[in-house]
């Protein structure tokens, strides 16, 4: 925008100043150029970062585009894998969680691979049932097994 208030200025000097016949009439036309050209020094100043004139008065209109844009129709919000391949499960996960009738996620509780010899039957009884996982854990689990059909609004 200051380019274009540059290039003005520069074409109304060029076209003012006039090789002209007397020295009189040339002092002359440079007392309207300059007279002329104060305007432009203020829309310059007001321009400046610095300054708190508003641009409210500027001397040129502004080109504003005039463009009507139509809101696109929405549409359904299915989400596609962007990877252009499916997500595979990771066996060890698929191996650690089920998912109920209800669509809760569940898990057996660790501690039951080795040593069973030193462990009671109450305690390998215990270790062997489903526990809920807790609703924190349940993007982690999601994530690693994304077929899993979960209820997330399952209590």
């Amino acid at each position: 925008m200051a380019s274009t208030i540059t290039n003005l200025s520069f074409n109304l000097r060029f076209s003012q100043l006039r090789p002209s016949s007397s020295s009189s009439s040339s002092s002359s036309s440079l007392a309207t150029i300059r007279t002329q050209l104060t305007p432009f020094n203020k829309v310059r100043n007001s321009l400046r970062l610095s300054s708190t004139h508003s641009i409210s008065g500027f001397l040129f209109p502004l080109n504003k585009p005039s463009s009507t844009l139509t809101p696109l129709p929405s549409k359904s919000l299915t989400v596609f894998a962007a990877k252009g391949y499916k997500m595979k499960t990771h066996k060890a996960s698929a191996k650690r969680f089920r998912v109920t009738g209800r669509g809760k996620i569940v898990r057996r509780r660790a501690g039951k691979q080795h040593l069973l010899a030193k462990k009671n039957n109450k305690r390998k009884l215990r270790l062997s049932k489903m526990h809920e996982v807790s609703r924190s854990d349940y993007d982690n689990v999601i994530g690693a097994l994304p077929y899993l059909k979960v209820n997330r609004l399952a209590k």
